[in-house]
C-alpha cells in the first residue's frame, strides 16, 4: 500500500486542497472498503480493476473519473486486485464550479465531463509509475481550467474562517468573516455546494474527531468534546455515529486494531 499527497500550485489553493495518489492490494476476491465522510468533495480517477457501488442488490461499476461528494455516513465501495487512485481534494463550495457542474447532494456524481479525456495519459503514466507525472498532468489540467474561473471571494473567505475553526464557529461568525449576512451566505453555499454552510461545519467538526481518534485512539473523548466546541460528551457521540455508523469507542479501537494496516486516514479507508 502507498499513499502520497502533493500541493497544489498557488494559484489553485483557494479551490483545491491538495491532490493524492493511493494504491492498494485487494486480493483475487471481490472486497469492499468504506469511504468515510469528512469535509470535502473528491473528483476520484481510478485504475486497475475499476471499482462498484452496490444499488439493489447490484454492483454497479463506477465510471473514471467520478465526484465523492459530501457525505452523511459511510459509503461502501467494492473493487479487487490492484487498485490505484489518482484524487483532487476539492472544498465543497468550489468542486462544482471547477468542473462547470450543477451542485446536488448525491453522494456520487456521475458526470460527463472533457476531464474525462485525461484517463488514456494517466492510465500509461500509472502503469508506467510515473505518479509525479501523472499529478503533473492533473495539475495542469486545472491550471489552464482555473482561468477561466471566477472564484467567489465571499464563498473563499467563509471557507477559510470555517476551516480556521474546524467547523466550531457559528453561522453568524461566518457570515461576518465572509462581509455577508447569513442569507446571502446561505444561498452562496447551496448554490455552490447543495449544502448549507451548517452541514458542511458538522462534517468539518467530525472529521477533527475522527482524525484524533484515528492517530490518538486513547483520546478522552468528553475533552475532545469540550475542545471542539460540542455541547457535552453525549452531543460528540450522536453527532459521530450519525456520520459514521458507530461509536466514537468503537471506532478508537478498530484504529487500534488497524494501525498495522492503513498508513493514513483519507477518504478510502478499508472497511
Amino acid at each position: 500500500m502507498q499513499h502520497q499527497e502533493f500541493e497544489p500550485p498557488e494559484e489553485l489553493r483557494d479551490i483545491i486542497k491538495c491532490f493524492w495518489y493511493d494504491e492498494r492490494e485487494f486480493g483475487a476476491l471481490q472486497s469492499s472498503f468504506e469511504v468515510m465522510p469528512d469535509g470535502y468533495a473528491e473528483i476520484i480517477f481510478h485504475f486497475g480493476s475499476g471499482c462498484s457501488l452496490s444499488y439493489n442488490g447490484d454492483l454497479q461499476p463506477l465510471p473514471s473519473p467520478f465526484i465523492m461528494g459530501l457525505l452523511n455516513q459511510p459509503v461502501i465501495l467494492y473493487t479487487k486486485d490492484r487498485f490505484e487512485i489518482i484524487a483532487i481534494r476539492c472544498f465543497p463550495w468550489t468542486v462544482f464550479d471547477l468542473l462547470g457542474l450543477l451542485s446536488g447532494k448525491d453522494e456520487v456524481h456521475i458526470f460527463e465531463h472533457p476531464i474525462a479525456q485525461l484517463q488514456g495519459t494517466l492510465d500509461k503514466y500509472i502503469n508506467s509509475g510515473n505518479i509525479d507525472e501523472a499529478v503533473g498532468v492533473v495539475k495542469q489540467y486545472f491550471l489552464d481550467t482555473q482561468r477561466h474561473i471566477t472564484a467567489d471571494n465571499t464563498l473563499i473567505k467563509a471557507g477559510d474562517a470555517m476551516r480556521e475553526a474546524n467547523g466550531t464557529i457559528p453561522v453568524s461568525q461566518v457570515a461576518a468573516a465572509a462581509h455577508a449576512t447569513v442569507r446571502t451566505l446561505e444561498r452562496k453555499f447551496k448554490q455552490s455546494s447543495g449544502y448549507s454552510v451548517k452541514d458542511v461545519s458538522g462534517l468539518m467538526r467530525f472529521e477533527q474527531v475522527r482524525n484524533r481518534l484515528w492517530h490518538h485512539p486513547d483520546s478522552n473523548i468528553a475533552g475532545l468534546a469540550q475542545e471542539l466546541g460540542y455541547t457535552d460528551q453525549s452531543h460528540l457521540s450522536r453527532e459521530f455515529k450519525r456520520y459514521s455508523g458507530t461509536t466514537p469507542g468503537a471506532f478508537a479501537r478498530k484504529a487500534k486494531k488497524g494501525k498495522h494496516a492503513i498508513h493514513d486516514i483519507v477518504a478510502f479507508v478499508q472497511a
